[in-house]
């Protein structure tokens, strides 16, 4: 028995010591995150700018194919300094030049949702409102306030599947990196880059098994992120500039056009 002590002992003090140096993490991480907080503030507020409205290239015969956009603050064009530069206005722009249509643009997106929101987007649209092709753009802020990444993905499959019941293509552009937030110190921006990681590749498993499309925003838009942060961010360092949303917009338009081109039954307009 006493032979065993001294290995109770010395395991009691190294699990102290790991406790504490637990304890000494999430201290240091919580006071990153209040940093990270004050550097970035609000400067755009809380609106982005309304962009709905028709998009069209001259002469274009025939009813506006219909755009829904449905996410977070990047889905709804916060940071861009135009209209015209937001998200879903490159999008509609992109669109009705490939189609040779007009397109209707309708933001159902909102400023700091997380995934348990898209649900009550989809709730809110107008009775008898059908797209013709949704894109989601969500993940950021399930990562800044820690949902599991298994949850958010669930939650978002759900509505994927839902949109597609309803016959509509949906792309979805997944998590972006948020390591190249240099807003955020390290190491806290070390582990929210390996959390919108994580969690972009749940959602896409998620969006595939839903039968939607996927756009891994992390690897095809944030390099350039990452390389030229004063371009691709505006004034708060965290949401896309106007350059910011015309890459993200060029990275997402293949894929959307690609959906509209498989359900091109569903995209022929009405009559």
């Amino acid at each position: 028995m006493r032979t065993r002590r001294p290995i109770t002992v010395a395991a009691a003090s190294s699990a102290a010591l790991v406790g504490a140096a637990a304890v000494g993490v999430r201290t240091l991480i919580v006071r990153q995150a209040a940093i990270a907080r004050r550097r970035i503030g609000k400067p755009l507020g809380e609106q982005a700018l309304d962009a709905d409205r028709v998009w069209r290239r001259k002469k274009h015969p025939g009813p506006p194919l219909e755009l829904l956009l449905l996410g977070d603050s990047i889905a709804a064009g916060l940071g861009a300094g135009h209209r015209r530069d937001t998200l879903g206005a490159r999008l509609a722009k992109g669109i009705a030049r490939a189609q040779g249509r007009s397109v209707r643009l309708h933001t159902a997106a909102v400023v700091g949702a997380e995934t348990s929101a898209l649900a009550g987007q989809l709730d809110g649209l107008p009775d008898g409102y059908r797209a013709d092709v949704a894109v989601i753009v969500v993940g950021g802020n399930d990562v800044t306030h820690r949902v599991p990444a298994a949850r958010a993905a669930a939650q978002l499959e759900a509505v994927v599947r839902t949109l597609r019941g309803g016959g509509v293509p949906v792309v979805v552009g997944t998590c972006p990196d948020l390591g190249t937030l240099r807003a955020i110190p390290q190491p806290l921006r070390a582990l929210a880059a390996r959390s919108s990681r994580q969690l972009a590749a749940a959602q896409a498993a998620a969006v595939r098994r839903a039968g939607g499309r996927v756009v891994p925003l992390a690897r095809a838009v944030g390099p350039v992120f990452a390389e030229r942060p004063d371009e691709m961010f505006s004034v708060d360092r965290f949401h896309p500039s106007a350059l910011g949303y015309r890459r993200t917009a060029d990275a997402l338009l293949p894929a959307v056009l690609a959906a509209l081109t498989a359900e091109s039954p569903a995209a022929a307009g009405r009559d």
